[in-house]
């Protein structure tokens, strides 16, 4: 034997065989994602029957579950490209067709008496909510890899079905009904949330905050009483959660270009 074919490998040697790829789904992120979209379903059926209260519930519902399957899928190192397909779908039925259907069987689509109008421009709000929330959700999956994990461009689709559903939830507790300035306001208020999902106005996302962290005696006492009145008014306060966290965008992107303009100013005196 030379001394080449003393270096060529034998055809018995091993030889590492391409993985077949690993067929099956992770099942308890996966569930509390099913769980999810059974809640949203059961939104769109609660609005449809005239039930709007428990309609509103089911999203909030939906909510949690949407909170969770992304955390559980993380802590038990679970992520999956079926997964993260499987949630945005989801997101879609729980936070786009559910709350823009509820809000439209309550409000929106028993104008009548308003002229027709007001009808058509009923179902063009909650459309371009459902359309906006598809839109978000696309161009949230397109931009996971390099967006700043502090922030979301533009309001997240959970936000604002927890925004739409509050509404709802609200209205039926104060008895609201159809009329000039109630549709007026719930119509502006459905599509602002809708332009709002795909604005490049930026949402702080809490995925930084820690919970293992200390936090000043202070904070669980307003915790607290956040927890009391959400037990006592759910609506009103849920509501109220929805418009502050609505408005802190874009107040947060004012302040953020005015901090902006002022170091530019800065830096052209000093260079001048």
């Amino acid at each position: 034997m030379t001394q080449t074919e003393d270096r060529l490998p034998m055809q018995d040697d091993h030889v590492e065989k391409p993985r077949k790829p690993r067929r099956g789904i992770y099942l308890l992120p996966n569930l509390l994602t099913t769980m999810g979209l059974f809640f949203g379903f059961y939104a769109m059926i609660a609005g449809i029957n005239q039930d709007f209260r428990m309609a509103a519930i089911a999203v909030f519902i939906a909510m949690v579950m949407d909170t969770l399957d992304g955390r559980v899928a993380r802590l038990t190192n679970t992520q999956s490209d079926f997964g993260v397909q499987y949630d945005s779908l989801s997101d879609m039925v729980c936070f786009g067709l559910a709350p823009a259907l509820v809000v439209h069987q309550w409000m929106l689509g028993d104008m009548e008496g308003l002229g027709g109008f007001w009808i058509q421009l009923g179902w063009i709000a909650a459309f371009t909510f459902a359309a906006c929330a598809a839109l978000r959700l696309a161009r949230f999956n397109t931009q996971a890899g390099v967006a700043d994990k502090r922030y979301f461009q533009g309001l997240p689709s959970p936000a604002a079905a927890a925004g739409l559903a509050s509404l709802v939830w609200l209205g039926e507790y104060l008895g609201v009904g159809p009329g000039y300035a109630a549709s007026g306001f719930v119509i502006v208020v459905t599509l602002c949330t809708g332009l709002l999902m795909v604005s490049n106005i930026r949402y702080y996302s809490f995925k930084e905050f820690d919970f293992r962290y200390r936090v000043p005696f202070i904070m669980i006492v307003a915790l607290v009483l956040a927890v009391a009145f959400l037990s006592l008014y759910p609506p009103v306060v849920l509501f109220a959660a929805f418009l502050v966290y609505a408005v802190s965008g874009p107040v947060m992107t004012i302040a953020s270009r005015r901090r902006h303009r002022k170091e530019l100013l800065r830096r052209r005196r000093a260079q001048s």
